[in-house]
């Protein structure tokens, strides 16, 4: 009966079969004994995932539901939502992580029985593993032993991580009526994020604990809650903004080892999981939502032995940790928060560097990082660049300088993380327990590893220069300039009016691409290019009469199966490249992403040809092998021909002819639009078509070989100017 409660999707159902959504539709209108929907809304209706299940077995549609997905459809389904089941399945895999007897004896008989006999069993994982105080607590009741002397007001997330629709409980931040604000005399409790759930809170979620106990017998209790949590994160990506991995491991080993870590906006826990293990650690996390937290503490305890203290709560308004003095505090806050408590937070012991005004709620999170840090200890913290030079913030800036705490910055490549457009700055920070003897800071710029897309920057390249750097500097209290990467500057340097530390503005690029002989590089491969041009350009065209070739149209071959035709734009829960319209107007690599949606991405595959709807431009792309398996993005149309019947090089020259795209687009508006089914080419023999195939091929190397040499072109030009202005290169 529980099972019934799991409700999937049509999308999920085409997963579970293995086929496209419409093949789902299709089945819904010819097939009378197509389950009912019982969920939903009329133009996305929930199925129940066991009545779906047993019609597929009937049909002969399916043999068996893949583990990992009918566990998954369990989660997604669950009534209480999958935040509440996910928490579930943690308890229940941290239990077969530390005591697998345990589990094996709860389970055995009903699900009734399995409700009543386990919190009982999680008691004996969960208190050990994450405080006393987390015994017998109920979601919503308060931790009587954390309470910090600052007072609550409108709740405000402290998370860049959050959810964007979640509710802490409101015990944690409702305030008595003796509250005033600013009052700096009141207390604030906090609560502890992990709970003991009570039997019948775990009866709906019965059938999934089995399943995700199976599943971990398979692949492990780790790596099965990071396979749930992954396909949770992955459906739901605008609720959250994650920090990726190759950027969590920079800032923990920028960090260094630590016995105590403490992240004051933990979202999924990605800062904590990076940080080197020790045995004896203890580790430290908060954030204003409530199933984050909880989310990132199981996902700690599967991944280290260390202990655990994670609870929920904005931390600067509610300070769960106002006691600790760790040895290290790792922090990605959110951005530009006005309602982060500036009114009530007036005469907070914190700002031992000058009260933040309201815009600069980042340099609030710096000062609470290093408030909560141990004599020497270090933060690191990811900020947006505007914080580096903002003039509302520049005393706090200066006096960061003057006592030593600021230590170095450094600017990511665009694409690190989210907002990907922007290059986000690292701060690492210290709290000082001398005066400085090398009052230097070090600044740093890795913007030159950023690539094309968004697969993200080179790390490698990324780490080894900015790990290299800091070493160095942490050692010396100074640095050598590393041209266009590296200078440690004199503090003293920083103290103009502006006190602005943004690695560009005190870091020029490297002169003429690194050097003379870089650029001599980058002109030798200019040439060798041009000459490839020449090579490649086309012979001396002939006259001759225009041809009376029997013409057909890309409706036409869709229709008789010569082709298939598809649109793009649709979602997906797919992590690979896109491609975008622009992508295929400028000839570069995937480099976009698709909104979350219940379709199917359109998969890219070797031979296929994109037309852009938009733009009134004659151009159409043949995926190659390093293109094939990009999603295809808005606006692009893709054909897919049968190569027994047409030549997809034919097919994409053909489309290209100016004559061709002007019978074929609208220009009803100053946007014009292309009809791609009304384009056409002749009818030819495949033989024919080959011929003019390879020819329409040769062109279009032809282009790419230009394409390449205007950039080069333009790389030497950019070269030449910064060699000439900065000295470093000679008229002669």
């Amino acid at each position: 009966m529980q099972d019934n409660a799991t409700e999937v999707t049509a999308a999920g159902i085409a997963r579970l079969a293995g086929v496209g959504r419409a093949a789902v539709s299709n089945w819904r209108r010819r097939h009378a004994d197509f389950p009912k929907p019982v969920g939903g809304t009329e133009t996305s209706p929930s199925f129940a995932l066991a009545e779906v299940e047993a019609w597929l077995r009937h049909q002969g549609k399916l043999a068996e539901v893949p583990l990992r997905e009918r566990v998954w459809q369990q989660l997604a389904g669950h009534p209480e939502g999958p935040v509440t089941a996910l928490t579930h399945a943690g308890s229940v895999l941290l239990l077969i992580h530390d005591r697998p007897t345990v589990w094996l004896e709860v389970s055995a008989g009903s699900d009734e029985r399995l409700a009543a006999m386990l919190p009982a069993a999680l008691e004996q994982v969960i208190t050990p593993r994450f405080g006393e105080a987390a015994r017998g607590r109920r979601p919503g009741q308060v931790n009587a032993g954390a309470s910090v002397t600052t007072p609550p007001s409108v709740h405000t997330p402290s998370s860049v991580h959050r959810p964007l629709s979640v509710h802490t409980p409101p015990s944690v931040h409702t305030p008595s009526t003796n509250d005033r604000p600013g009052d700096p005399t009141k207390t604030v409790k906090s609560a502890l994020a992990v709970h003991v759930p009570s039997g019948p809170e775990l009866l709906p979620s019965a059938p999934l604990l089995r399943g995700a106990a199976e599943l971990a017998a398979e692949m492990g209790a780790r790596q099965t809650f990071e396979f749930l949590l992954g396909r949770h994160l992955d459906a739901n990506p605008r609720q959250y903004t994650l920090t990726p991995a190759e950027l969590a491991r920079l800032m923990a080993d920028l960090a260094g080892p630590a016995r105590t870590v403490l992240d004051p906006a933990c979202g999924t826990g990605a800062l904590l999981r990076a940080v080197p293990a020790r045995p004896d650690q203890e580790l430290y996390a908060q954030d204003s939502a409530a199933d984050l937290a909880a989310l990132t503490a199981f996902r700690l305890a599967l991944h280290t032995p260390a202990a655990v203290r994670a609870a929920d709560g904005d931390s600067l308004r509610a300070d769960a940790h106002p006691a600790l003095r760790a040895d290290v505090v790792l922090c990605h806050p959110p951005f530009n928060e006005r309602n982060w408590g500036h009114d009530e937070l007036a005469y907070d012991p914190r700002w031992e560097y000058g009260f933040p005004a309201r815009t600069e709620s980042e340099l609030a999170w710096v000062q609470h990082a290093l408030a909560r840090l141990r004599d020497g200890g270090t933060a690191v913290l990811l900020m947006p660049p505007a914080a580096a030079s903002r003039r509302s913030g520049r005393r706090i800036r200066a006096d960061l300088l003057r006592r030593g705490a600021l230590r170095a910055v450094v600017a990511l490549p665009v694409g690190a993380a989210p907002p990907y457009n922007i290059p986000l700055h690292v701060w690492v920070l210290r709290r000082p327990d001398k005066a400085p003897a090398q009052p230097e800071v070090l600044l740093a710029d890795a913007g030159q590893f950023a690539t094309e897309g968004r697969g993200g920057p080179d790390w490698q390249a990324v780490r080894d220069a900015v790990l290299d750097a800091w070493r160095a500097f942490d050692r010396a209290g100074t640095l050598a300039e590393r041209p266009g990467l590296a200078r440690s500057v004199p503090v003293i340097e920083l103290l103009d009016d502006d006190v602005d530390f943004s690695p560009a503005r005190h870091l020029p690029p490297p002169a003429a691409a690194d050097g003379a002989e870089q650029l001599t590089d980058v002109r030798t491969r200019l040439g060798e290019t041009l000459r490839l041009t020449t090579e490649l350009t086309p012979p001396p065209a002939r006259s001759a009469e225009p041809a009376r070739w029997p013409l057909t149209t890309v409706g036409e071959l869709a229709r008789g199966g010569a082709l298939v035709m598809r649109t793009g734009g649709n979602g997906g829960h797919t992590r690979v490249p896109v491609l975008t319209d622009h992508d295929v107007l400028a000839g570069t690599a995937p480099s976009g992403s698709l909104p979350e949606s219940e379709d199917e991405a359109v998969l890219t595959e070797p031979g296929d040809v994109v037309v852009p709807v938009l733009g009134g431009g004659a151009v159409a792309r043949v995926i190659d092998d390093a293109t094939g398996g990009a999603a295809l993005g808005r606006n692009l149309v893709l054909l897919r021909p049968d190569p027994t019947a047409l030549d997809p090089w034919f097919l994409a020259g053909f489309l290209r002819g100016t004559a061709n795209n002007r019978q074929a687009s609208s220009y009803a508006s100053t946007a014009t639009r292309l009809d791609v089914r009304r384009l056409q080419l002749p009818r030819l023999p495949l033989d024919e078509q080959r011929r003019y195939g390879a020819r329409f091929r040769a062109l279009d190397e032809f282009e790419r070989a230009l394409r390449h040499a205007s950039r080069l072109g333009e790389q030497l030009v950019r070269g030449m100017y910064d060699g000439l202005t900065d000295g470093t290169v000679t008229p002669d």
